[in-house]
């Protein structure tokens, strides 16, 4: 996938430990006002992504998926999803994977376009971008309640 980088890496020398230490401030602005997706339109081209679906996240985070979790895997990852318009960041990751899956159950064309749509007023808004204090969402170490599937 293609994707701007907005964060250094992790060097605890430097004092660069946790995401807010380590964005940089082009990171700052491309992720507030969402240009950071910019390259995902590439992705999309290339056939990897569709413009509506779940999310991608971090193959680290695969074996933590619970198997109802790991529906989402079903349709192809978007630029933007259901769990985007619904609260983005803001949302814990059992509601992001609620979502995700409720999208590849009852996806359409029509439900395609009124997301697309919502997605541009969140971005104008700014809605969901950070999640509480944290300037990222907090790595995803798998669901309290429910068995993870084994790698």
């Amino acid at each position: 996938m293609v994707k701007f980088r907005t964060m250094l890496d992790p060097d605890p020398s430097r004092g660069l430990i946790d995401d807010a230490d380590r964005m940089t401030g082009l990171g700052r602005v491309l992720r507030a006002s969402s240009l950071d997706e910019l390259p995902s339109l590439w992705n999309i081209v290339r056939g990897d992504m569709s413009l509506v679906g779940p999310r991608p996240l971090l193959m680290q985070y695969v074996p933590r998926y619970t198997p109802q979790q790991a529906r989402r895997h079903e349709v192809r990852p978007g630029l933007t999803g259901l769990a985007q318009v619904s609260g983005r960041n803001a949302l814990t990751w059992e509601r992001k994977f609620e979502l995700d899956v409720q999208y590849v159950d009852h996806h359409t064309l029509r439900g395609d376009v009124r997301i697309l749509l919502a997605t541009v007023g969140k971005v104008l808004r700014r809605d969901g971008i950070a999640a509480g204090s944290s300037v990222t969402m907090p790595e995803f170490m798998g669901s309290p309640t429910g068995p993870r599937r084994s790698p």
